[in-house]
């Protein structure tokens, strides 16, 4: 089963620090960003901070497919953000192969989604650790948008995941699956990455 604990802090400052330090790491590094609003928040902090990325690749768990400068492109607003640092990017690519992380952050909706793989959706299934195309069902309509992800085994070949919410029903339903759901706990994607086996998962809540 895999280890899960919560952060003693779990704000943005509190996330900010677990990348600083995954930062400060020796060696090359690659890390999986998520989108949405909460990284923003985190990346000023980082920005902020006298950190050395020239040893990191990052990439998205997951994106829309749409164009850079479009306001729904998380790549457009990751390297807004940390274009100027020094790290290196790799785009996501539909079946493109995907090496082991140091560090992945997830995001989590309050259908139990992580990065774009969706309690019901359509899926191109590839083996392997890479990018599939997935489209949510119904399609969000906040961001109707086709998506490419990283799969449950990319996502799951890191040394580490941080899953990053907001909310009490977001921590709500994190904590029924965690302590076991008198349902079907299979219905929640979040549920492979906390209950099933995999790398360790710290938990970062906040209001």
């Amino acid at each position: 089963m895999t280890e899960v604990s919560w952060a003693n802090r779990g704000d943005a400052a509190g996330v900010a620090d677990r990348i600083a330090a995954a930062l400060a790491q020796p060696g090359p590094k690659r890390f999986a960003f998520t989108g949405g609003s909460t990284p923003a928040k985190v990346f000023a902090l980082l920005r902020a901070r006298d950190l050395d990325w020239s040893a990191v690749t990052i990439t998205l768990t997951d994106d829309r497919r749409v164009s850079d400068d479009h306001p729904a492109s998380n790549f457009g607003k990751l390297h807004a953000a940390l274009g100027q640092s020094g790290a290196q990017f790799e785009r996501l690519e539909e079946g493109r192969a995907i090496a082991p992380f140091d560090l992945v952050w997830l995001g989590m909706g309050e259908d139990g989604h992580v990065a774009s793989l969706f309690p019901h959706m359509h899926a191109v299934i590839r083996p392997g650790p890479c990018v599939i195309a997935t489209t949510p069902i119904p399609l969000p309509p906040e961001a109707p948008f086709d998506r490419l992800t990283l799969n449950r085994r990319a996502l799951k070949a890191a040394k580490a995941i941080i899953l990053v919410v907001t909310g009490a029903t977001k921590k709500a339903l994190i904590e029924r699956i965690v302590g076991g759901c008198a349902d079907d706990c299979d219905a929640y994607p979040v549920s492979d990455f906390l209950r099933g086996a995999g790398p360790p998962v710290t938990i970062y809540w906040s209001e």
